[in-house]
């Protein structure tokens, strides 16, 4: 804007006030210091209009506040308010939409903020009393300039919002292979929505993964929008989201449950898991490698598996999970004219399961201790030096886990040390 039109906010007089005024005004943003209300403000000061000043400043920041609304998204205004009628036009606000209507739904969908929420009111309450009430007392030169500073700095200085996607025409985008896989795009699209905007697509973006009828073109690329939207979503939503494959699990199909537990994968949000989840997801695969000792095709792909959830095994399934991974750790003792070694395991499994046993807490821990002492089969392959060494491999890491009042540490200290052997396969042997 040229200078000529900035001096229409200029005030001549050189009186204090006037000069506090001026400076005041001159953070108004560029593209609105022409205003007609903001205009007829400076003109009347002058002569004292200081009524009437504050009824042109406030009308200023109705009008600022209905044209950010309807350059953010008047859809997401209309959902997040239910006014009387359908907001499709300036208009609409003029005739359907009160001042408290319009401050509660701009902060409701990322207008303004929860402070200028509040300090707004107090404005318009600053405007009904002195510009709506003509009997009301005179207000001071004060009180217009701490009204006025308000709209301006919560208001009249502060840049329009980014505008908000359409949920339709976005999903609608993700499902055509021209979508722009650019993350800081996406988080920009996303990171600024109020939270109903959230929750509902992210609940679109599941239901829409979780289908059999989706394109892989729209899952490829939910795929790549998820764990971008999860970290912005509360926890309660991400808690929401996640429970929502119990429901697949009532439903009974296997495809889409599947779905939904991949899903659950991409925003690494297995931790909120129900325990009905968990057991249907996890029970089978802890089956399988508990009756598969030695089979090491079954044992490296059921580890595999297991080990994205190794901090969430469900309590009633610890001890067998536990027993599991111990003895595919510690695999078997054989022969090999090929390779000359007599120490086997599958290798796979045998490369990730210390890393599953650095999640265990008292109670793995317990369940570890017991999986030993109880086992018929550990005592004959533990007489072997190299699958002691593995044995002790876990322990190990057991016992820098578990809590300074673990009750069985005891028994972990017997197993590391070398010179107490005879005192813990004498254990072994009682199972005790």
């Amino acid at each position: 804007m040229n200078n000529n039109e900035n001096k229409a906010l200029i005030i001549s007089p050189n009186v204090d006030f006037v000069s506090i005024l001026n400076k005041c005004i001159s953070n108004v943003r560029d593209d609105i210091r022409d205003n007609p209300y903001l205009v007829e403000a400076v003109r009347v000061l002058p002569v004292g209009g200081y009524r009437s000043a504050i009824g042109c400043f406030w009308n200023a920041v109705i009008d600022d506040l209905r044209n950010k609304i309807i350059h953010r998204s008047l859809n997401m205004y209309n959902k997040m308010m239910q006014p009387r009628r359908e907001i499709k036009s300036y208009e609409n606000f003029q005739d359907f939409v009160t001042d408290d209507e319009l401050i509660e739904g701009a902060y409701k969908i990322g207008v303004i903020s929860w402070e200028a929420h509040k300090i707004l009111k107090h404005a318009k309450e600053t405007r009904h009393i002195f510009d709506g009430h003509p009997k009301s007392s005179d207000p001071s030169a004060i009180k217009v300039l701490a009204m006025m500073e308000d709209c301006i700095r919560y208001v009249l200085s502060i840049e329009y919002p980014p505008q908000i996607i359409d949920i339709d025409e976005y999903i609608s985008t993700m499902n055509d292979q021209s979508f722009s896989r650019n993350a800081v795009a996406v988080e920009n699209a996303l990171g600024d929505l109020p939270e109903t905007y959230k929750s509902e697509l992210a609940n679109r973006l599941f239901t829409a993964y979780t289908v059999k009828d989706s394109s892989t073109t729209l899952k490829g690329n939910i795929e790549f929008i998820v764990p971008i939207l999860w970290n912005v979503l509360p926890k309660e939503m991400q808690i929401q989201l996640i429970r929502r494959i119990d429901g697949l699990i009532t439903n009974g199909d296997g495809d889409v449950i599947n779905n939904g537990f991949n899903f659950a994968r991409l925003c690494r949000g297995e931790k909120y898991l129900s325990t009905i989840a968990r057991k249907y997801r996890l029970q089978p695969a802890i089956e399988a490698l508990a009756g598969n000792l030695d089979n090491w095709s079954v044992e490296n792909t059921c580890v595999s598996f297991l080990e994205e959830y190794a901090p969430f095994i469900p309590q009633e399934l610890l001890e067998k999970y536990v027993s599991a991974i111990v003895h595919t750790y510690i695999g078997k003792t054989g022969s090999s004219t090929m390779y000359g070694r007599t120490d086997f395991y599958a290798n796979g499994a045998s490369f990730k399961i210390p890393e599953m046993v650095t999640v265990f807490d008292d109670n793995a821990a317990d369940a570890f201790i017991n999986s030993i002492l109880s086992s018929e089969i550990l005592p004959y392959r533990l007489h072997n030096p190299a699958k002691l060494r593995r044995l002790r491999t876990l322990a190990q890491i057991v016992s820098d886990r578990v809590s300074s009042n673990f009750k069985k540490k005891k028994i972990l200290e017997i197993i590391l040390d070398e010179k107490k052997e005879k005192e813990f396969f004498a254990m072994l042997k009682e199972g005790t």
